[in-house]
């Protein structure tokens, strides 16, 4: 007889090879449907996302508001954090906000973007 296969150990084998397979491409790609409430542009666009690290299925994100005093600021990186928790392989997401530096237009990814907002360096 052999033994019955091990239906957890093969359940968490999967999720840890899906786990590692979460890029920082797909989590950009992901915060580009991440909109700021009142300029109307995604979070790659205005350049708010600093850094983005991928360790296994945890994400830490590293962003900025383009203001301190920003009415919307915790409603939007808590869309951050969804928008991230929502892709598969995604197991935990951290995002730290800093203002250190703070926002400048000419970190817009896009001169699309720039254009948008007045701005065209």
């Amino acid at each position: 007889m052999f033994p019955a296969p091990n239906k957890q150990s093969a359940m968490s084998s999967e999720k840890e090879t899906v786990e590692s397979q979460v890029s920082e491409e797909q989590i950009r790609t992901a915060l580009k449907e991440v909109v700021d409430p009142e300029i109307g542009l995604d979070v790659i666009s205005l350049g708010l996302i600093y850094g983005v690290k991928v360790d296994q299925g945890q994400v830490d994100i590293t962003m900025t508001l383009t203001t301190p005093m920003c009415p919307v600021g915790p409603m939007f990186l808590e869309n951050v954090r969804n928008a991230v928790l929502a892709i598969p392989g995604v197991a935990a997401c951290n995002v730290d906000l800093t203002f250190s530096p703070p926002w400048d237009p000419r970190t817009m990814a896009s001169d699309e973007a720039k254009m948008m907002m007045g701005f065209y360096y």
